[in-house]
């Protein structure tokens, strides 16, 4: 063995750290997410207005979420 196998953290230690710290954020990041959605849930909020909007007339919901996809796809 050579005297850099003992230098610092071994390239495992490193890896799992990084794995550590990436989930770490997806966690914040998921939490942080679900807490906007929960606020936009409350009676009047934006979500709470587009989720009766498409309950009341599916059919243009979908045509509009299709417009929508056809403007996203084209960029």
């Amino acid at each position: 063995m050579t005297g850099e196998d003992f230098d610092g953290p071994s390239k495992l230690d490193q890896a799992k750290e990084a794995v550590q710290a990436a989930t770490q954020t997806v966690k914040e990041t998921t939490q942080s997410v679900a807490d906007a959605v929960e606020a936009g849930r409350h009676p009047g909020a934006p979500l709470d207005r587009l989720a009766r909007w498409t309950q009341e007339a599916p059919l243009h919901a979908v045509t509009i979420a299709f417009l929508v996809g056809v403007l996203v796809g084209r960029r």
